[in-house]
């Protein structure tokens, strides 16, 4: 857990993920948004609805140390300008923010700062989107081609290979591989599915009923396009991608959940 905590958080310390840190990702995702609903709901109690939603903003900024945030821009700039393939791994590598990355960034943060101010607190809610977004990325992180090997997503995905007779006898641990196919496969998604699916439909549930469990639907399929744009772009997903899949998911949930019923 805490190497997911120090991936996903500028806390938990130094550490170096795994891929059996993505199993830990809904958990800790779980735990980002419910801090971040906590934050909404009593900054609610001292300030206007625009002034709480802002600070829930920044309180999200701060949780997450901009992490997913910056897969967008990265991903938008990448993926939305007409470009060859290898050309958009190149754009995406790029940390300099070009316009498309700015003008979707200024989108969507309005659109968050919107939702935010625009309904009541509902922490649990909050809770299940944020879970529902990092669940996301551990289970395509499981299950697709990776785009781009060497990547931020790599850790991930680092397959250990047997050391041969000569190895073991010199004590060498072998090698490691950086495969862009998915080490474990689909049914390696299946942990992090089964946790988070659970974690948030629960959360969802209990915070705003159908209507919670409608702006967790809309982050799926907001997730899905995502990820489908990205497969049909490059063929396959990069770190980038999964933030941009995550920040995404997360915001039509919210709009949703601000949506008059």
């Amino acid at each position: 857990m805490r190497r997911a905590l120090a991936f996903l958080t500028p806390f938990g310390g130094a550490a170096t993920p795994s891929p059996g840190t993505l199993d830990w990702f809904p958990v800790v995702g779980a735990a980002i948004g419910l801090g971040v609903g906590a934050v909404w709901w009593l900054a609610g109690r001292a300030w206007p609805a625009a002034a709480a939603a802002a600070i829930a903003l920044a309180s999200d900024v701060v949780l997450t140390g901009y992490l997913h945030l910056d897969g967008l821009a990265d991903a938008a700039d990448g993926l939305l300008p007409p470009m060859p393939p290898e050309r958009r791994l190149e754009v995406m590598a790029d940390p300099a923010v070009g316009a498309f990355g700015a003008v979707t960034l200024v989108t969507v943060v309005v659109l968050r700062f919107g939702a935010f101010a625009s309904t009541t607190a509902v922490p649990l809610v909050v809770g299940a989107l944020w879970c529902g977004s990092r669940t996301a990325m551990a289970v395509v992180a499981r299950s697709m081609r990776y785009a781009r090997p060497g990547g931020l997503a790599s850790a991930f995905r680092v397959t250990p290979v047997a050391p041969g007779p000569e190895q073991a006898r010199e004590g060498d641990p072998g090698v490691q591989r950086h495969d862009l196919a998915s080490p474990r496969g689909v049914t390696g998604a299946v942990v992090p599915a089964v946790v988070g699916a659970a974690l948030a439909l629960g959360m969802a549930i209990a915070g705003r009923g159908a209507h919670g469990v409608a702006a967790l639907g809309a982050e799926f399929v907001a997730i899905v396009v995502v990820i489908a744009f990205a497969q049909r772009r490059i063929g396959g997903f990069t770190g980038d991608v999964l933030g941009a899949a995550g920040v995404m998911g997360e915001t039509i949930g919210l709009l949703v959940l601000a949506a008059r019923w």
